[in-house]
Formats: C-alpha cells, structure tokens, sequence
C-alpha cells in the first residue's frame, strides 16, 4: 500500500496515456505499448469495466503522425466521428468533491476513507488512465446564436469510454477540461476552478430536481495555472486548470449530424464530413440501435419510418426537458444546437442560472447581448434547434417530414407537460380545468410586478390558507411580502447599464441614419436600455409604503382567484383532510427549497479558491435533498451559510443579498 501510496502522489507527466483493457482497437498510429506497466493500478476503481462501443461503430481519425503536439493541433477532422487525443497532465492534482450518487451508476461504492481521493485525483484528472479507457474528442458542428459556426468539437472534453455495469447499463465517461484536442481552436483545452464548481453542482442540482441531465462524478483542480480574462475587460489573471468527471450515457448531440452540412448560406462554412451520407447513415445506426432499441425494433423493414420514430421521441424528450426548466426557473444559457443533447438531457452547463426575482425576460448569460437565451424564449430555441436537426437528417428522414413531425409534437408536448407540472406546484390534485393556463399565467404575472422570488414564492404556497376567514392568512400575505422586491433590489435590478451620453449618441444615429442603426443589431439592448431609464424613474418616485400597498394589491387578486380554484378542486375530493394532505404532499415534491443559486455557488468557489472545499461539499449534499421540507430546516445542519460579503449567517433557501445582483457569469 505504501508503494500504491508513492505511485498517486509521485509526478506523472511522464505516465503513458494508452488505450488498455479487452476490446480495444489496434493501436493508433503513433502510440505504442511500452511502458505500459509504469501505469498505476487502481484499487477502488479497479472494477470499472469499459466496453468502447462509440468508437468501434463509429469511423475514428487516428492522430497524425509527428511531432508530441501533433494528436492536439488544431484541424479540420473530416470523414469521422471522433479523433484519438491524449490528455495532458496537470501538476499535483487534488480532489474538490466526488458525487457518490453518480458514482453509483458506474457500479461504484462509497469510496474507502484514505487513499480513494488520491486515486480519484489521479485518474479523474487525466494524469493517468484505466485500463480499457480509449481517450478520444467528438467531432460536431453546431449553430451558435442562430449562425452556423462549422467545425466545433470537443475543443476541452475528452470521451474515455463506456463502463459496462454488472445490471447491463452502459455509461460514457467523460473528462472536461483535460487539455487541448483538435478541436481546441485557439484555445487551451482547460477549464478553471469557478466553472468547473459551476457545472460539477449543477449537474448533479438538476438530477436531484428531477430534471433530465447528464451527470457529474468529480471535480480535480490542480497547481497548473491558465490565464483568462474573466469579464473580457483587459484584466486577465491566472486560475486553477479543474477536470469535471461527466457521465451519460452518450453525448452525442443535435450538433453531431450537422458535420455533412454543405456550405452555409449566411456564413458560408460548412462541415468537415460534406457529402459524407454513408457516416450519416452510420452515426444514424449506431444511435437508433443504442439509445432507441425499442424504435429500431419496431421498424427494423423501413428505415424512413423508423427515422422519423427516433425525431419524433427527440422532439418529445426536448420539450419535455425545457417544460422542467421553465419549471424549476432554470436558464441554460448557451443554447446551441451543439448543446442539445439527442437524448433530451440538459449538457454543457457553460453560463447558466436559476431565478431569483421572477423576470421572464431574465438572461443568465453575460455574453448573450441580444437576450436571444432569455429564460422566456428556451421553448422557442429548443423548437428552432430541432428544426436545425430535422435539416441535418436529410435525406435519410425528408425534410417535410421532419417539419411536419416538429409542426405536430413540440407545443403539444411541451405545454401538456408544462401544465402538469404547474398544476403539481399549485396542488390542483384532483381535476383539469382549461381556466389552469390563465391562472398559472396570472400568477408569473404576479411574481413579474411584485419582482418575488421564483422558488421561494411557489414553495411558499404550499402553507397558503385554504380556509376563508383564516387566522393564518395575515401571517401567510406578510410572509409573501418578504418574498417580494424591495425598493433597494428594484432600483439595483433596473440601473441603466450604458452612459447617458452613449445612449444618447445610439438614440440620434437611429433617427438620422436608421439603416445603418438596424445593421449594428443594437435595436434591442437599446430598448431595454430606455425600460431601464423609465422603469428607474418610475421608481425614484416611489415610497417602500407605496410598493408595500401596490404589491399587496397584486397578490390579494391573485390568491382570490386561487382560492377559488382549490375550492373546485375540493369539490371533487370525498375527504377534505385527506385532500389537503396529498395537497401539501405533491406541492412539497414538485417545489424545491434549494436551488443552485449563483451567490451559493460564488461561496463555494472563494472558499475553493483558498483552498477550502467544504463548501462545495456541503452545497453538493444539501443539493442531493432539494425538496427539503420546511420543517426540517431547524434541525438541518446544512441549513445555513456564512454570507461571503458580511459574515452573516443566512439560510440557503434566503433570497439572494444585494450583491448577488453584481454578480457577471461567462464561460471559461
């Protein structure tokens, strides 16, 4: 054990990366077997068994021969799915956070106390390999921002094979963050510390709130350093290279099928596999057979159906993830078509954040200047990027039939499954009524004027009053009301974010030269720029008694029609205290206490950047149990956090402080 103790914390940049275990390929050209035996042997991990289906059924580009940078040299790949790559060490590794839940699915049981954090640095990291692990980069192209941008790719993440578990389940694991690829472009291949943290808690936030998702195993910083300019400001600064472990069961996406696009009408790129139909068919086979057995079972004689079958499931599982998101107030972010997952689970957890104040038009991501990812606009991207795949399927499923099928499945789908959840969140348990749709529109509306909190306010109502001339009802409204913006989040929330004298400059250009205003592409930041301005001097003229008054008004309304509604819904249970208590049950199991916060998180990374991971640790536990119920938080230990700007304890379920609002997530 000593000598296993030696070898995981010894230098590893010389370790072999090589493609180890049975059924794996010939070696690629260029690699070679000696010195395998100076590869560690795992002890925890050592019963992962990989079976690399992907890259026997899918054409793999072997590196090209010369130079020890060459596998990594930036590109074109044509002609295959993936390329060999090698990850690139990083000096001495250390383990942030394991998920032993996603661990789980891999067979894996909790690690031994001792040396399995070591050995998780070690082979989580890239410094060293498992047997039977194959390292290779998917190649994909994608739509970014509604342009097609060509040749894309795993530019950080590194496919390491597929473990077969001993209940038949097959799961992919992936490192991201491992070094460059091909497909790194001008980049470096590494991620760093804070959006590693991001992605490696919201994988895994997003699976315990029920929301189809890939998942997180673990997250390994290192001493190695990379500089980034986190708000593209001119103030670059070195941070920490991190490794997320992900797992799924493949992630393949829309993006996939788009490297045969032909050259782009408006941007004039085109994929690196053009005219290559037979790899098409190929990527097309091997996905349907994997993933959809049961479709390639029902139309085994007729490939056109069966092609529209699997668009058919791929459009229904689309809307039935971005149907959760809006119901959990999750915004993605970076909505790419190389960032739709074929299986319909949310991937790439680059920019992304949950709801505080409930603003429809909220954009989580600092990079998004249009507002083209706002949260009220996920379901309209997810349908236009389906409608990008249906394009990429062709001809192997026409693409009238594609549309047809898109035209008849994604709002049926997605509101079916929106208004289900609602109605679960709202403990309508017993009838449907068409008059749902406006009261649960009525409600956002609500939230919308009062700027209340998205997850506090719908967890909240499951202690509404249902009673008429309840005591409780003066207790429930002044709750609600702390829920509610304040004067100060308002005014923070609306400040005008360009120079009076830029706006002004912005606003005369559009009526001397409004030609030339509409090519800038401005239109729309402009005219959120001036709500801003009204919206800011509306407000300069408001007393905290006048929105106090105004805000109860709002929710007075609401709760009326509410409570007429649970009265109808009353009307068909035969036991009233049975009803109220699978009311509260299914409210309690569809409204979360805890989301992943961007404060709570931005704790957990400054602790993380000093060294401290508890954070990350204990956020990751509280996130496992997120329908936590009220009366568990007196005696959860998890219940609170020191607030990292004034060292007040605050609960994790408290509406985000002030200087939440400054907070500019980008990726890295």
């Amino acid at each position: 054990m000593a000598a296993y103790r030696a070898a995981l914390g010894g230098s590893l940049a010389a370790a072999r990366l090589l493609p180890l275990g049975r059924c794996r390929p010939s070696p690629a050209p260029g690699s070679t077997l000696s010195g395998a035996a100076m590869e560690p042997a795992p002890c925890w991990l050592a019963g992962l068994r990989f079976d690399n289906r992907a890259l026997r059924a899918l054409p793999v580009e072997a590196p090209p021969p010369g130079s020890e940078g060459a596998p990594s040299a930036p590109r074109p790949v044509p002609g295959a799915c993936f390329t060999r790559v090698r990850p690139t060490p990083l000096r001495q590794p250390r383990l942030v956070a394991l998920s032993e839940p996603a661990l789980a699915l891999l067979g894996l049981g909790a690690p031994p106390a001792g040396e399995a954090e070591a050995e998780a640095a070690l082979f989580f990291s890239g410094n060293a390999l498992l047997p039977g692990t194959e390292p290779a980069a998917h190649c994909y192209c994608g739509h970014q921002f509604g342009q097609f941008a060509g040749q894309l790719g795993d530019g950080a993440a590194m496919y390491l094979g597929e473990v077969c578990t001993a209940s038949g389940e097959r799961w992919e694991l992936q490192l991201k963050g491992a070094g460059p690829t091909p497909f790194s472009r001008q980049a470096d291949g590494r991620k760093v510390l804070r959006s590693s943290i991001r992605e490696f808690l919201c994988s895994e936030a997003m699976f315990h709130l029920g929301v189809p998702t890939t998942r997180a195993g673990a997250c390994v910083t290192s001493e190695s350093t990379v500089v980034r300019d986190v708000f593209y400001d001119g103030n670059p600064k070195y941070e920490q290279c991190t490794v997320v472990l992900r797992i799924a069961s493949t992630f393949i996406r829309f993006g996939s099928f788009e490297i045969f696009k032909s050259a782009d009408e408006h941007t004039g790129r085109a994929g690196p596999s053009v005219g290559r139909n037979d790899i098409r068919v190929q990527l097309l086979d091997y996905v349907i057979s994997s993933f959809y057995p049961e479709i390639q079972a029902a139309h085994a004689s007729d490939r056109v159906q069966r092609n529209a079958a699997f668009f058919r499931e791929v459009t229904r599982r689309t809307a039935w993830m971005v149907a959760e998101w809006q119901c959990v107030g999750f915004c993605h972010g970076v909505l790419n078509t190389d960032n739709m997952s074929i299986l319909g689970l949310t991937i790439d957890y680059g920019p992304f954040g949950f709801l505080d104040r409930y603003d429809p038009d909220h954009v989580c991501n600092a990079s998004d200047n249009t507002g083209r990812y706002a949260y009220s606009k996920q379901p309209e991207v997810c349908k236009w990027n389906l409608q990008k795949l249906a394009e990429a399927l062709q001809p192997e499923l026409p693409l009238e039939l594609g549309e047809a099928i898109l035209a008849e499945e994604f709002d049926v789908e997605f509101q079916r499954h929106y208004m289900q959840k609602m109605r679960r969140k709202l403990g309508l348990v017993q009838v449907e009524l068409e008059e749902d749709r406006a009261l649960v529109s009525k409600l956002l509306e609500t939230m919308h004027l009062t700027g209340a909190d998205f997850t506090n306010t719908f967890f909240l109502l499951s202690s509404f009053p249902v009673e008429l001339e309840s005591p409780g009802l003066a207790e429930f409204l002044a709750r609600l009301m702390e829920q509610c913006a304040s004067l100060e989040e308002l005014r923070l929330a609306f400040r005008p974010q360009m120079d009076p004298r830029q706006l002004s400059m912005m606003l005369m250009l559009a009526q001397s030269n409004p030609q030339l205003f509409a090519l800038m592409g401005t239109r729309a930041g402009i005219a959120r720029e001036l709500e801003r301005v009204e919206q800011q001097s509306r407000l300069e003229q408001l007393s905290k008694a006048e929105l106090q008054s105004r805000n109860q008004g709002h929710w007075a309304d609401w709760l009326q029609a509410y409570r007429a509604r649970l009265d109808k819904d009353l009307e068909g249970a035969g036991d009233a205290a049975a009803w109220q208590a699978e009311r509260v049950r299914v409210m309690h199991a569809n409204n979360p206490k805890y989301v992943l916060r961007n404060y709570i998180a931005q704790n957990a990374i400054e602790a993380a950047e000093h060294g401290d991971f508890s954070e990350v640790r204990r956020v990751l536990k509280l996130l496992e149990n997120p329908y936590h119920c009220e009366a568990g938080a007196a005696t959860d230990p998890e219940a609170t956090e020191a607030d990292g700007a004034d060292g007040r304890q605050r609960s994790y379920s408290s509406k985000p402080p002030l200087w939440a609002a400054e907070l500019c997530v980008t990726s890295s």
